[in-house]
């Protein structure tokens, strides 16, 4: 049998583990997302090893001016403006030279993390709800997501993006505001989310077209910077008061989050209290209410270390009943990678189809919550669940896809049974993303499923450059996370026809989700 290459990344907190091989995506990005919520007091000085990282100084860059009125607007950025609100592509190179998504109501009201380590949830439900405006205009509980279950870090204690992606991903948020108001120390039961993330797009690092583009078309971009500050009231020397102008030049990691909604590519560098070397920056919302900067946004120029290093855009939200159910064992996420030392896998996740009402309560069982619900009450009785789509993460740009499900698997498969299920593949589609991050793929054709039989969904990635193509859950005992292995049955093969069990030969869970429909 073949043996698989496993990699587990390290977050804030892990304990010390072998490092990946070379080529691994996920190393390059995470190393950028630690602490995230713990602002370091340290204003120069030695460097402890859990500080060090290599600068990104010097990489490409940018900063900003006073903001431009909507009747200021030139023809050009007019129709920009027009092709946006139209959902027409603006090409990279018409992009204009200044943003503010404020002007256009795009960006959501100013929150105060207080002196809780919650700036990554807030960074991410603030880039989330910009995402659905102008249109729709929500507040969502960054209580209920910091409190996570499958998460054991308390809101002191910092947080990441990975968490985010997870609790969004698997359908435990987003919840209202309302229904869990911040900083009252509790998290009620039972909420249900109000709509449905399904894609989560990561940007190339220091790709400064790309984060204008998604700021531009779709919202505020998540990212992270180094910093002493830990409120409205403090001073850094590098952040300059008077013109709510940062810039960070030396070789810290990150460690607060904050959200990217405009540029300005003429903001002057002698706005900054160390000059950077060209005009240039991002304006971005910030999380220590209206008191910090400027009503709660600054410039961070395009030269700092860590801003743009990593960018989540929340690109696919759709309505809380896009699908009646969601086949998944990674309620924790993508905590690592594992592959075959090349850029392609197969991989597979086995999943029994749930009951209708009417077949539950005939065979004398009553239907179960389980992790193939969404929470929300519909009537199956008489009806068909069909699998709709997909989901997977992209560990790299431009990965290639083939999805497909397989039914009537049986238990234990050997390589024979897996060969003979490929030749009788349904629903197969495929195509390529250009960015890394999480998708749902619709079918080319719905798949009906039999009521309490095996089935699964089947990938094949290629991830140019990639070692470790296939996005894992993986219990690190770190006191993190509450990883279930149990609820899990994957398996993965370098060839498509050599296949090993995941949670049994690697002690992980695929990150690879079924959405179904009741019909």
């Amino acid at each position: 049998m073949l043996a698989a290459f496993l990699f587990i990344a390290s977050i804030s907190g892990c304990q010390a583990l072998p490092k990946p091989e070379p080529g691994s995506v996920f190393e390059s990005r995470q190393a950028q997302w630690k602490n995230r919520g713990k602002p370091d007091k340290q204003e120069g000085g030695s460097k402890t090893s859990k500080q060090e990282s290599e600068s990104k100084a010097g990489k490409q860059g940018i900063e900003p001016k006073a903001e431009k009125k909507a009747e200021d607007k030139t023809e050009k950025e007019l129709s920009d403006q027009s092709a946006l609100e139209n959902g027409d592509k603006v090409e990279k190179g018409d992009l204009p030279s200044r943003y503010d998504a404020r002007i256009d109501g795009r960006t959501a009201p100013v929150k105060n993390q207080g002196d809780l380590g919650t700036c990554w949830a807030f960074a991410s439900l603030l880039s989330l709800e910009s995402s659905m405006l102008p249109g729709k205009s929500y507040d969502f509980s960054e209580d209920h997501m910091s409190h996570d279950p499958y998460f054991l870090l308390d809101q002191k204690s910092g947080g990441d993006y990975i968490m985010s992606m997870a609790y969004l991903l698997s359908w435990r948020g987003p919840v209202l505001e309302e229904e869990d108001p911040y900083g009252d120390g509790i998290s009620p039961e039972g909420l249900k989310a109000v709509c449905h993330v399904q894609e989560i797009q990561i940007l190339p690092e220091y790709d400064r077209d790309a984060i204008k583009e998604a700021v531009y078309r779709t919202g505020g971009v998540q990212s992270a910077l180094y910093t002493t500050l830990q409120g409205q009231t403090q001073d850094s020397r590098y952040y300059k008061k008077e013109n709510g102008a940062y810039y960070y030049s030396g070789t810290q990691q990150p460690n607060h989050d904050v959200v990217i909604v405009g540029w300005d590519d003429d903001y002057p560098a002698e706005n900054f209290t160390t000059l950077p070397p060209e005009n240039g920056a991002f304006l971005c919302e910030n999380s220590w209410g209206t008191g910090f900067g400027k009503d709660g946004f600054f410039y961070v120029s395009y030269y700092d270390t860590n801003l743009g290093a990593t960018n989540l855009v929340y690109s696919g939200v759709e309505p809380a009943d896009n699908y009646d159910e969601i086949y998944q064992s990674d309620l924790c996420g993508w905590l690592g990678q594992i592959g075959y030392g090349g850029e392609t896998i197969w991989a597979a996740n086995v999943y029994q189809a749930t009951a209708s009402e009417q077949e539950s309560q005939e065979s004398g069982n009553a239907q179960k919550d389980s992790k193939s619900g969404n929470g929300q009450k519909k009537q199956t009785a008489g009806k068909t669940q069909k699998v709709q789509a997909a989901g997977f993460y992209a560990v790299g740009q431009n990965t290639e896809y083939e999805i497909s499900i397989l039914k009537n698997v049986p238990e234990h498969p050997s390589d024979a049974d897996w060969r003979a299920l490929k030749r009788q593949k349904l629903g197969t589609t495929n195509g390529s993303v250009s960015y890394a991050g999480y998708y749902t793929i619709p079918l080319a054709e719905p798949v009906e499923l039999e009521p309490g039989k095996r089935f699964a969904v089947l990938v094949e990635l290629k991830t140019p450059g990639a070692v470790h193509p296939m996005a894992i859950e993986y219990d690190s005992q770190d006191g993190r996370c509450r990883v279930d292995l149990t609820d899990g049955e994957g398996y993965i093969s370098a060839d498509g026809d050599l296949w090993e069990s995941a949670e049994e030969q690697q002690a992980c869970n695929l990150c690879l989700k079924a959405y179904t429909a009741w019909e």
